[in-house]
């Protein structure tokens, strides 16, 4: 059997798990040792994020022709490779998250729907707070003046009480 026939399925998992993608985010894994690279894809897994290490010269045929091509110019050395299809920012949070926590792993690029973002600009993304965060954040503050408004509102409503008389001083 040739070594093409050999390498077109790998080529073909990478560009299945490309399609439809949020976000890709390829990462220099050299260095971490087995118990920190289990708690990484364990992490990584539980948010649906798909983590692997293929060859580069396979991650560049799945690449060509798609929004990922620009990730092209950082395939040298050993890379590994985050898809998310669902949390576009998950990836980002969880390997800025490892890249701090151990030096020898860093961050190298991404294309974050459809946007490149190089390695620094993946540490600001990392930063953004989730989209249920967000939300919550959106929705209190749009609680709190209608909050406020009805506490008004009911003491406008209700007759004056009467006011609590304050203890006699001894």
């Amino acid at each position: 059997m040739a070594k093409v026939e050999l390498k077109q399925p790998v080529v073909k998992e990478i560009s299945g798990n490309l399609d439809g993608a949020k976000a890709a985010l390829l990462v220099q894994y050299l260095g971490l040792t087995v118990e920190q690279d289990t708690a990484l894809r364990k992490e990584l897994r539980e948010a649906g994020v798909i983590y692997k290490v293929y060859k580069n010269t396979l991650m560049k045929r799945a690449f060509d022709g798609t929004e990922f091509d620009a990730l092209d110019k950082h395939l040298e050395g050993p890379n590994a490779i985050a898809i998310s299809k669902e949390d576009p920012v998950a990836p980002a949070r969880i390997l800025a998250k490892y890249a701090k926590q151990y030096k020898v792993f860093n961050m190298v690029a991404g294309v974050v729907e459809g946007t490149y973002y190089d390695d620094k600009q993946l540490a600001e993304l990392a930063n953004v707070p989730s989209r249920e965060v967000l939300l919550g954040r959106l929705f209190g503050s749009m609680q709190s003046p209608i909050a406020n408004f009805a506490r008004v509102i009911k003491q406008i409503a209700e007759p004056d009480a009467p006011a609590e008389e304050a203890p006699a001083a001894e």
